[in-house]
């Protein structure tokens, strides 16, 4: 069996895989969005103080700007991850099919084209809607939760206890 033949074997056995991947990082960026739209209700009728970050403080005072900050990058992981990863997937999954797709023209058998680049297309396209919506949660949170440190830290720098500090988040103390 000559080189050629293993890869080609080899590259369409990642098809699959790769496929589910992209379907997974889909559903986690609904999943996502669903998360981001409960918390944004909540900070819009609740306040800062509904923040996840904020709620860790208020449980754990004794957490220091760094760990707060290590919690974020912790949280936001997954969106990062997503954000990156996916357009990577969608192009996997774009030139996998492209060679029984070119195969296929050679042949003259349409058909087969048309069904190798329909895989294509779909999986590049669900893949770069799942990073595109990770990219605008991940840009959204990232600044909801800087926004809340640095508050935690100018309330910190002030002469009062962390747990007194409700009424600056608009809720009682």
């Amino acid at each position: 069996m000559a080189i050629e033949s293993i890869l080609y074997q080899l590259s369409s056995w990642f098809l699959v895989p790769v496929l589910v991947a992209i379907i997974a990082a889909f559903v986690y960026g609904l999943y996502q969005l669903g998360k981001f739209v409960v918390e944004a209700i909540l900070r819009t009728t609740r306040g800062p103080a509904s923040c996840p970050l904020w709620q860790l403080k208020r449980r754990q005072p004794a957490l220091d700007a760094e760990h707060l900050e290590l919690h974020i990058l912790r949280e936001l992981e997954g969106l990062r991850i997503t954000t990156r990863t996916a357009p990577l997937l969608g192009l996997v999954a774009t030139m996998i099919p492209m060679g029984p797709a070119l195969a296929g023209v050679a042949a003259g058998e349409m058909e087969v084209v048309g069904e190798q680049v329909g895989i294509a297309f779909a999986a590049v396209i669900v893949a770069l809607m799942a990073a595109s919506v990770c990219f605008v949660l991940l840009t959204v949170k990232r600044r909801w939760r800087l926004t809340t440190l640095k508050r935690i830290e100018e309330i910190e720098a002030r002469p009062m206890a962390i747990e007194a500090v409700g009424d600056s988040f608009g809720e009682a103390a």
